[in-house]
Formats: C-alpha cells, structure tokens, sequence
C-alpha cells in the first residue's frame, strides 16, 4: 500500500464497504470520494452547519469532522441509506409533500437528524424538533415548513400510516 493511504472497512447503509483512502481523509472525503455517496453534502467543512450529517449507530454526527478509521464496526447511515424497499421513509415524503426543502443542499442533514429525532421520541413537542434540528442550517426556508414536516411524519409513523391526510394533523376541513 502507498505511504499516506489506509485501508478501511465501515458498515455504510447495511453494507460491508472495503476501501482504500488517504489517511488524512474525512468521513465526509471518504463517503463522497471513495465510495461515490454524494447525497452527503460538503457544507461549512467546520462542523457549524449540519449540511454533511450522517447517523453513526443512529445518532447525528458531523461527517466533516469525523475520522473514518475510528468508525470501523459502527454502523453509518447517509442520506442514500434512508429510503426503504418500500420506498420513502416518512420523514422524505413529509418534505416532499410540505415543500420543506427548497435547494435541497441542506436537507440530507436535516433528514437523518429528523430520523433520528423521531425514533427516539415518537411525539416531540414543537420545541424538541427545533432545538434537535438547531445544529443544522439553512439559507433558503426559514424552518416553518421543515418544522411541521417532522411533525407530519412524527404523526403518521405513530398513527403506522406511510400516508395520513394532512388535516389529521393540522385540524384543517
């Protein structure tokens, strides 16, 4: 092997993935140039912003400041990973169906951050969302709606619903 390389092996989206990248290489680096997973976006590079979030062993982290060699045997969770055989997960059809994301630079890091929100309080409260998606940052849709996407989804994975009507939600007639 060349000076400066390493080999890894990460579980990334239930996947065994062996590779070789630059010991110097991010998590980030690695899932975006290694291993061609692009949905994880390059942001602040500064861990300020939350664009590059991925979940490792289902909790938030930035990947920007992560080593990969430090995650090996942790399962890694990116944005492409989110999506079932079944299809979208909740939380991705309540963005699409709220119009929660505008760019949609910064919603990958919103997304597993809202999916990991929701699997450890099936029902927060307004407040536990903000201060949950606080890390991460957006320049396009001042939050309202990205907020009461994850209320959404909150609502219709508790109801066991992939789709609920939205004035179940909302009380709209």
């Amino acid at each position: 092997m060349q000076p400066g390389l390493v080999q890894l092996t990460l579980s990334v989206n239930g996947e065994t993935r062996v590779m070789t990248a630059p010991l110097h290489h991010t998590l980030l680096e690695v899932l975006r140039e290694e291993l061609g997973l692009t949905g994880t976006k390059h942001g602040c590079e500064l861990g300020e912003c939350g664009t590059c979030t991925v979940l490792v062993d289902g909790q938030p982290v930035l990947s920007c400041l992560e080593i990969p060699a430090a995650l090996e045997g942790r399962e890694i969770t990116t944005i492409e990973g989110m999506e079932s055989a079944v299809g979208l997960h909740p939380l991705q059809q309540a963005f699409a169906e709220l119009g929660a994301a505008q760019c949609g630079y910064c919603t990958p890091g919103f997304l597993l951050v809202g999916k990991s929100l929701l699997e450890e309080r099936p029902a927060p409260t307004r407040a536990e969302i903000v201060d949950a998606l606080g890390g991460n940052l957006c320049r396009c849709t001042g939050y309202l709606k990205i907020y009461e996407a994850v209320e959404l989804a909150a609502a219709r994975m508790r109801d066991g619903h992939a789709e609920a009507p939205r004035e179940a939600l909302y009380g709209e007639a």
